[in-house]
């Protein structure tokens, strides 16, 4: 279901850190069905401070840390379970380890789906130590800008300090090189808008 061409011929920035923006992952048929069976199930409200940075949104796993299958199967999309599978495939990883230059073969995987609701967010942060490398896909057949929620690409821990917007349109999807300047946000969903990024 990945177009991974897309991914081994992509070429990473460096400023202001290592990251790539690359769309067009998916065909055009398996871009509505992912977008049109996105779960709905299993998800959890997270929300917090962590010193850091503040966020309210929520998450469900599509793969646990580590595991060999995806988490609740059961009530995935046949699109979605072929999504999971070729995350899985050593053919991701490859492609993935080509595009970041770092040997991904045998580290641990987790994938998470996320849903922002109206006045969801997340802030300026920088990845957990013990990430490698974070892609993140989107999965909005339609989306306004002016609703918010878009990825930003930051030079510091200053939303004002934007390099890049990405917007959440079902193919398109960022790589983050974790680091100690790989800042990033999710901008917040404007309270009155009718869907969720």
């Amino acid at each position: 279901m990945i177009d991974l061409t897309h991914i081994k011929t992509s070429s990473m920035a460096t400023q202001p850190y290592k990251w790539v923006f690359i769309d067009g992952l998916f065909r055009q048929d398996d871009m509505k069905a992912l977008a049109t069976s996105f779960p709905r199930d299993h998800f959890k409200t997270v929300k917090g401070y962590d010193g850091e940075k503040g966020y309210q949104y929520e998450a469900r796993a599509l793969i646990g840390m580590g595991a060999k299958g995806p988490s609740h199967v059961e009530s995935l999309s046949p699109a979605w379970r072929q999504l999971a599978n070729d995350l899985l495939s050593s053919d991701y990883r490859d492609a993935m380890t080509r595009l970041v230059g770092e040997d991904l073969a045998s580290l641990q995987m987790e994938v998470n789906v996320f849903h922002y609701g109206p006045g969801a967010w997340l802030g300026p942060h920088v990845d957990l130590k013990d990430k490698i490398v974070t892609h993140i896909f989107y999965f909005n057949e339609l989306w306004n800008e002016d609703d918010g929620g878009c990825l930003s690409i930051l030079r510091s821990s200053e939303m004002s300090d934007e390099v890049s917007r990405i917007m959440p349109i079902v193919g398109n999807s960022a790589v983050l090189v974790r680091s100690e300047k790989s800042w990033h946000a999710v901008l917040p969903v404007v309270k009155g808008c009718c869907r969720s990024r």
